[in-house]
């Protein structure tokens, strides 16, 4: 009798919660062991937290990156072979960190307006060497295709499951230029593109921007900085001229990767414009 009775006492309290809550439907309140729920009412002040993909290189091979990414100093969400094992037909990624939680592979960032980007991404980490120094220039190393395959089909996974905007999926260089220089001029950012992952500058908007231009013809740096700096990369007034110019080449290995000296010239300045009027919300 007495287990009856507070049965019914809950169905009276779950009851009275409905009513308050305008006759909503009995699934906008969930019990839990020690209190209820009542969620018909949400706020309209929230967004998500999940903003931005942030794609790096390991610099070393698979296993040592694996044991630095799983120790306490430094994580990503995903680590992808060189190549991948194939598993049943399928090839296989590393999950490291949920993505509810925080991983720390960004360090010192910043993205259109905001920092601390760890807070608000997720990681991807491809195993690759990075680059060697040859004299006066460094020679990067390619991604193998099935490896290229697995980050686009995770990637566009991720991005439908938290709306990333094109212009928020980002290499690890265009949000700490000053740093890093990954993943390289040899990522094949317009290939995930027309995957429906990242952005990507259309040809024909490039063109109609150079006004038939010389594309090596010198800007103004500081014109070009702020179209830059509007698009989402780290700007600020008090950079000398050889951070000004890494940000430059930053946003030339992510667009325009034949030459990425970070020299600011009509071409670069062209494809900043494109992006702009391409992805309006960029700039907002």
């Amino acid at each position: 009798m007495r287990r009856f009775s507070i049965r019914w006492r809950e169905a009276i309290i779950l009851g009275s919660l409905m009513l308050l809550a305008g006759c909503q439907s009995s699934s906008s309140v969930t019990p839990h062991r020690d209190y209820v729920l009542e969620k018909s009412r949400q706020a309209q002040g929230a967004d998500q937290r999940i903003r931005f993909l942030v794609i790096h290189y390991t610099a070393e091979d698979f296993h040592t990156a694996l044991n630095t990414l799983t120790d306490e100093h430094v994580s990503a969400h995903y680590l992808i072979p060189a190549q991948p094992p194939i598993v049943n037909g399928q090839p296989v990624a590393w999950q490291l960190v949920p993505e509810s939680m925080r991983a720390w592979h960004a360090g010192e960032s910043g993205w259109r307006g905001r920092t601390n980007i760890n807070d608000t991404s997720i990681g991807i980490e491809l195993e690759n060497k990075g680059f060697t120094q040859r004299l006066l220039e460094r020679q990067f190393y390619p991604y193998p295709a099935l490896q290229v395959a697995l980050v686009t089909s995770l990637s566009r996974d991720i991005v439908r499951r938290y709306q990333i905007q094109p212009q928020d999926v980002v290499a690890h260089s265009d949000i700490a230029p000053q740093r890093k220089e990954d993943p390289g001029p040899l990522f094949p950012w317009q290939q995930l593109a027309e995957k429906g992952v990242g952005a990507w500058p259309q040809a024909w908007r490039v063109k109609a921007f150079l006004h038939g231009r010389d594309p090596q013809q010198s800007v103004p740096m500081a014109g070009l900085l702020d179209k830059l700096a509007r698009y989402g990369y780290p700007v600020t007034q008090d950079m000398t001229p050889r951070q000004q110019r890494r940000v430059v080449a930053a946003f030339q290995m992510h667009f325009r990767q034949r030459d990425y000296r970070g020299n600011p010239d009509a071409e670069s300045e062209a494809i900043a414009d494109a992006l702009l009027q391409q992805y309006p919300s960029a700039a907002n």
